[in-house]
């Protein structure tokens, strides 16, 4: 399967799942924390939860990304955006803002189980479609010595909830329910249906 698509996203692990289901696909970056400012806002509003929170910065995104194909007048191909977040008790745990922040999460996330949501939109011609995978990951009890020495790894940075499955905090999870793409930052199944669609 050869498709070709617009990637709105800097995630590594996202361009890597999608060379795992043969999804070609150029980089269509959006502006983040630069002096102009962030083309998105993914600040939650004021009793948004964690669901529609993550439906609409992901559907944001994609719109801004086709303005950006439009705007610059790019070869005509869909735009894929996605974004995941994690919330524990209806709150919506962001990226942590530095290692304090990262060790903080951590310690809430530790011995309790967590939502990871993650949101995937597509928008071509005036089409758009979305979807939201839910998966629910426990961790272990972790220490502060396990806390520290995975914060000074850099791992935590950067990252929904502090952590990446894909690493080494995948011997802090005993036990996921849901997809463990997503939980990366794509669930291939809901994204495989949308380009099934496009």
């Amino acid at each position: 399967m050869n498709r070709r698509i617009y990637l709105a996203s800097r995630s590594a692990r996202r361009r890597e799942l999608l060379r795992q289901i043969d999804v070609g696909f150029e980089m269509l970056l959006l502006r983040e924390n630069l002096p102009r400012g962030a083309d998105i806002d993914e600040t939650p509003h004021p009793g948004e939860s964690a669901d529609l929170y993550v439906r609409r910065v992901c559907l944001e995104k994609a719109r801004c990304a086709w303005q950006r194909v439009e705007q610059r007048r790019l070869p005509r191909m869909p735009v894929l955006a996605a974004d995941t977040t994690v919330c524990i008790d209806g709150e919506i745990l962001g990226k942590p803002g530095d290692t304090r922040d990262a060790a903080r999460i951590l310690k809430r996330l530790s011995g309790a189980e967590h939502r990871v949501l993650s949101g995937v939109a597509i928008i071509f011609e005036g089409r758009l479609e979305s979807a939201v995978n839910e998966s629910l990951v426990r961790f272990c009890e972790l220490s502060e010595a396990n806390i520290r020495s995975y914060v000074d790894s850099g791992e935590a940075m950067g990252k929904a909830g502090a952590y990446g499955i894909q690493g080494r905090a995948a011997a802090f999870i005993p036990s996921l329910r849901g997809s463990y793409s997503g939980v990366m930052g794509l669930p291939l199944f809901e994204t495989m249906q949308l380009l099934e669609k496009f």
